[in-house]
């Protein structure tokens, strides 16, 4: 299968008054077309840097300190300055106008709040005007407006609610709309942040199901950024555990609930409630993820660690392969 995202060793940094925080540290992924990658860690981890840095859009004063973004098209990208050819494009090479041609049209991305990212001064069908038009400006009102009221009617919204504006819809239309002005221009990757954040279970299950019958649908590749283990168990085929920035674990997610090998990511799924087993007793990982300001020797999660040696505390470990068929980043298995 044809890998669609390549990311090689990218590194994100944030300069503050108190100093440099590293959000994203030799990042490495592979995504392959037609896949769902789930991202997941505790709050700070790097999570959403990582789907912002595909796009380009790390915020002031974050930067992109080195690394290197693949993206395969499967056809050129018209562009004011220079053509996009077919093919994988790195993009860290583009300019601004190219990167603007690509976000939208060839990659999508639904923001984590829809109570925020949405214009409460226009309508819905404005929003779908302007996604529309700033790619295509040929294209009449008229015409963007029927192919809104499509999307929206295949997500469960009434397509004459395209004249209503956000406050007027509940949080979980809200956030079918986020996930329709994403599809608005039909991406070849599409990523998620927090898609259910605040969402009643059974209105999560909704968008849950509508999302994977709209990545058959179109042939979405998608990345899906959560804090919900059982989230990601139902929807990706591979999951990536991001610990202080750094990729401590990636393999499917059979694999990766099968068969867990990082430290962090037994401690994670540990974590997580169990209702069909109520006599188990709820468990939580000690101490806080680190301060990224602060320098720690080798691997990031030694403090917190109960299997932390001495190697742990100097040298960082490299993504080797597992024995689930994925890839770890552990001395336990380095030294095995």
């Amino acid at each position: 299968m044809t890998d669609l995202l390549r990311i090689e060793n990218l590194v994100v940094e944030y300069a503050t008054r108190r100093g440099t925080a590293r959000a994203l540290d030799k990042a490495s992924i592979i995504l392959e077309e037609n896949k769902t990658l789930g991202l997941a860690g505790e709050s700070g981890c790097g999570k959403s840097t990582l789907g912002r840095a595909i796009m380009r859009l790390v915020p002031y004063p974050g930067k992109i300190i080195e690394g290197e973004i693949f993206l395969n098209l499967d056809q050129p990208v018209s562009v004011k300055t220079e053509d996009i050819p077919m093919g994988e494009v790195n993009l860290m090479n583009l300019d601004e106008d190219q990167m603007r041609a690509l976000r939208g049209r060839m990659i999508a991305y639904i923001f984590q709040d829809p109570m925020t990212s949405l214009n409460p001064m226009l309508t819905i069908g404005d929003h779908f005007i302007q996604i529309m038009q700033a790619h295509d400006p040929e294209i009449e009102d008229e015409a963007a407006l029927d192919r809104a009221k499509e999307i929206l009617d295949g997500l469960g919204i009434l397509p004459e609610r395209v004249t209503d504006y956000p406050h007027q819809f509940s949080g979980g239309m809200r956030q079918r709309v986020m996930i329709g002005l994403g599809l608005a221009l039909r991406p070849r990757l599409l990523i998620s942040d927090e898609p259910t954040t605040s969402l009643d279970v059974i209105v999560e299950a909704q968008i849950l199901e509508q999302m994977a019958e709209l990545k058959d649908k179109f042939n979405l590749t998608m990345i899906l950024i959560t804090h919900n283990l059982g989230v990601l168990a139902q929807t990706a085929d591979d999951i990536a555990i991001i610990y202080a920035g750094r990729i401590m674990e990636h393999a499917s997610t059979d694999a990766l609930f099968g068969n867990p090998q990082h430290p962090y990511t037994k401690a994670l799924l540990e974590a997580v409630p169990d209702v069909s087993k109520p006599e188990k007793k709820l468990t939580w990982i000690p101490g806080a993820p680190p301060d990224l300001m602060d320098f720690i020797p080798g691997c990031m999660y030694n403090p917190r660690c109960p299997h932390a040696m001495d190697i742990c505390r100097t040298t960082v470990p490299t993504l080797i392969k597992s024995k689930s068929g994925g890839k770890v980043a552990c001395w336990l298995y380095e030294e095995e």
